[in-house]
């Protein structure tokens, strides 16, 4: 796995010379950050060595270089999924190769479904930690020194230190923001209502197909880790509707304009590295 990240950092490197600071995942239907990017180079995940194919609507299926609001950035404008038929090794490939890039902080992102009662379509919600009911694991397999230690630990998978600082920027801008746990499952179903009230009684405040993976591979790799959620729509057996992809796109579609000034504005407090 090591030559396959350092193949794929050799092919970035000869289309950019930037070093990046801070990575950043779009999940589903919140890729409209990406064209914040100033001084862009879009690589296409296709044209990466060792990179697969997204093939989710609301995913664009790009890496974005560049800056936001004066922080350098790699963005994954899309990421894999585990119900394309992706490992789960593959599905966290591309936070190795942020960490080869200079990557220091990770925030993902992602479009959930509301398991909390008091939340409604449309909340954000900052991730405090999260269960991994996926039965897979990215680190499942030989360990390689290079990458991380064997048995990384997982007391702080959320940086407390960053969840204080979007808080402060969430409450000064006004910005609604709400903490909790996310619950990740393989999908590509959607949870029966039994299912939505097995994940609420053992903690889950979202549920989503994504994420934890990354975020496991990350704390393996050293990274500090920012997480948040957007309730796309509520979880079945709490809302009377069907649930359908489209609707989480158009709810996050919805809450853009609050989600990039969420971001931007945390971009300026995150600091430079080594202050």
């Amino acid at each position: 796995m090591y030559d396959q990240i350092q193949e794929s950092v050799r092919y970035i490197r000869s289309l950019i010379s930037i070093e990046s600071e801070i990575g950043l995942i779009l999940g589903s239907g919140l890729g409209v950050v990406a064209t914040n990017i100033e001084e862009g180079t879009i690589i296409p995940f296709e044209k990466v060595p060792n990179f697969p194919k997204s093939t989710v609507e609301g995913h664009k299926g790009e890496l974005v270089f560049g800056r936001l609001n004066g922080r350098s950035v790699i963005v994954m404008n899309g990421r894999f999924h585990m119900y394309e038929g992706y490992d789960p090794e593959l599905t966290a490939f591309p936070i190795r190769v942020m960490k080869e890039l200079g990557v220091k902080t990770l925030i993902v992102t992602n479009a959930a479904g509301g398991l909390n009662p008091e939340y409604k379509p449309g909340d954000l919600m900052l991730i405090s930690d999260h269960l991994n009911l996926t039965g897979r694991n990215p680190l499942i397999g030989p360990n390689e020194s290079q990458v991380g230690v064997r048995f990384p630990d997982m007391s702080e998978p959320y940086s407390i230190r960053l969840r204080e600082i979007i808080k402060k920027t969430a409450k000064e801008y006004g910005i609604p923001l709400r903490e909790g746990v996310y619950t990740g499952v393989l999908g590509p179903s959607y949870e029966t209502p039994a299912e939505v009230r097995m994940l609420r009684i053992i903690g889950g405040d979202a549920v989503g197909m994504s994420t934890v993976s990354e975020v496991i591979a990350a704390n393996h790799a050293g990274i500090e880790v920012l997480g948040i959620s957007c309730i796309s729509n509520m979880a079945s057996g709490i809302q009377e509707s069907p649930l359908s992809h489209s609707e989480v796109v158009e709810t996050t579609d919805r809450v853009k304009e609050t989600f990039i000034n969420l971001l931007l504005n945390l971009m300026s407090r995150l600091g430079n590295y080594g202050d």
